[in-house]
């Protein structure tokens, strides 16, 4: 193995990565411009709600389904190449689309088209990044670079607004326009920073193993450690309630105030969650990262309940802030302890399986979202319903008051989560219980599986869990 890194190394690594980072914050504002203002031109091209959803399945599923292929694709090759690759295709894409403008022979298929491709290369780039992060940034601060990554999160939330100005002003192509110079930049940064190639190769990557096996086996290394699979599936379900959040928060504040109070209101939520990925970026996380998640989805789930209480719009811009700063937080944390606990090795497949589980969650929250409101929720708290005369006492009934239960139901839900993680005596113990990962180094070839008596894991602490017990024998893979 080689020598751990000096100082003035890990500072140069941090700096890289930071330079990085601020191509891809370039590239990622751009996309959102393109994607805000494609979305707006189909809207005003058909006049339909529906193909307008469409654009956001579009760029949602193929993600989702692509994520095994990415993280398979991420542990063999150059880590950084990938990120290049992804970062032209995507570029090329945008090229297209500009080209389909220029010749005014664009159709709303075009646009479903690039948003599909878009997502495919997006998931490939964000595994290749968030694998490569752990090996530039030391653990201990991996917190801190994940609230870097928040923030470029937060620039795609606050892109819209931007948007808006700049449609007005330059139009569709100069956005296009703009786009395609973030996507440059990303790639130049890329490009020209240097890295040597034990930081973006993956430890110990081997070509030669079964590639279908590799589809599979992050979420077979996630089973294998039941801490980081309680992890995952806690982020699973704060991703699901979060989703059907994000679907009808508009309608609840329009269901009282205007689209003028709206706009203010939204801004309010976006500099919320700005305001929570720069205090992770500068804070870094609780040093208990376990303990930390569960009390920060815990206040969300409250914060989130809150949202219901009353048809104000000033209770709106308290609460949706603070709710919005839990985000960063919790997602920062989260994946800074999964970059922490896993192999470099395997990293890309895991992180893949993670990305996935959480992605998958929010199609199936934004299908079931509007028929539970309308169809459900909004009925039972009508005038003279049922739950309209007893529930309706503490929270109003009436119009929006249905999906002001539902957000009631949902941050209840984030609550039960938050008790249940801390229930789990697996998810409790998962950074003692689970050594941290070398970064540099290919992960121990596994023991072959033994039973797993609950009772040792407390009377012998000194032994090291599950690490040793990866179903990898024989692979050469993480």
């Amino acid at each position: 193995m080689d020598a751990a890194p000096s100082a003035a190394d890990t500072r140069r690594n941090v700096r890289k990565f930071q330079m990085i980072w601020a191509g891809q914050l370039c590239s990622a504002i751009g996309s959102s411009l393109t994607g805000f203002v494609l979305g707006v031109w189909v809207f005003q091209s058909t006049g339909s709600a529906t193909q307008f959803a469409i654009i956001f399945m579009a760029s949602t599923l193929p993600g989702v389904i692509v994520a095994p292929f990415a993280g398979a694709i991420v542990d063999r090759y150059d880590r950084r190449m990938l990120m290049v690759i992804s970062n032209a295709a995507g570029g090329v894409v945008i090229a297209v689309l500009a080209a389909l403008l220029w010749t005014d022979i664009i159709q709303v298929w075009h646009v479903y088209l690039t948003a599909a491709a878009a997502a495919v290369f997006g998931a490939l780039h964000m595994t290749a990044f968030y694998a490569v992060t752990p090996q530039l940034v030391p653990k201990e601060k991996l917190g801190k670079a994940n609230g870097l990554l928040q923030i470029t999160q937060a620039a795609r939330i606050a892109a819209p607004l931007v948007a808006g100005l700049l449609l007005a002003t330059i139009g569709l192509r100069g956005v296009i326009l703009i786009d395609l110079a973030a996507s440059i930049f990303a790639i130049l940064v890329l490009v020209l920073v240097p890295l040597r190639k034990e930081l973006t190769n993956a430890p110990g990557a081997d070509t030669n193993r079964s590639f279908l096996s590799d589809l599979g086996y992050g979420w077979t290394y996630l089973r294998s450690r039941s801490g980081l699979m309680a992890l995952v599936l806690l982020f699973t379900g704060f991703n699901f309630c979060y989703a059907i959040a994000g679907v009808l928060v508009q309608p609840l504040i329009l269901s009282f105030s205007n689209e003028v109070t709206l706009g203010i209101l939204m801004f309010c939520g976006g500099a919320g969650f700005f305001a929570g990925s720069v205090l992770m970026s500068t804070w870094g996380g609780p040093k208990r990262r376990v303990r930390g998640i569960l009390i920060i989805l815990a206040i969300g789930g409250v914060v989130l309940a809150l949202h219901g209480v009353a048809p104000s719009p000033w209770l709106i811009a308290v609460v949706a802030p603070l709710f919005l700063v839990t985000l960063p937080l919790l997602m920062g944390t989260s994946m800074a302890l999964v970059q922490t606990k896993v192999e470099g090795e395997a990293m890309g497949r895991v992180i893949a399986a993670v990305r996935m589980a959480g992605q998958a969650a929010m199609p199936l929250a934004y299908v079931l979202a509007g028929p539970l409101a309308d169809r459900v929720a909004e009925p039972a708290m009508a005038d003279g319903a049922p739950l309209g005369d007893s529930v309706g006492s503490v929270i109003g009934a009436g119009p929006g008051r249905g999906i002001a239960l539902i957000f009631w139901v949902v941050g209840l839900m984030l609550i039960l989560l938050a008790i249940a993680g801390a229930a789990s005596s697996k998810l409790r113990r998962l950074e003692e219980d689970l050594p941290d990962a070398d970064h540099t180094a290919p992960a121990t070839p596994p023991a072959a599986p033994e039973p797993e008596p609950e009772p040792e894991l407390e009377s012998a602490p000194e032994r090291e869990p599950e690490a040793q017990r990866d179903p990898r024998a024989g692979t050469g893979s993480r």
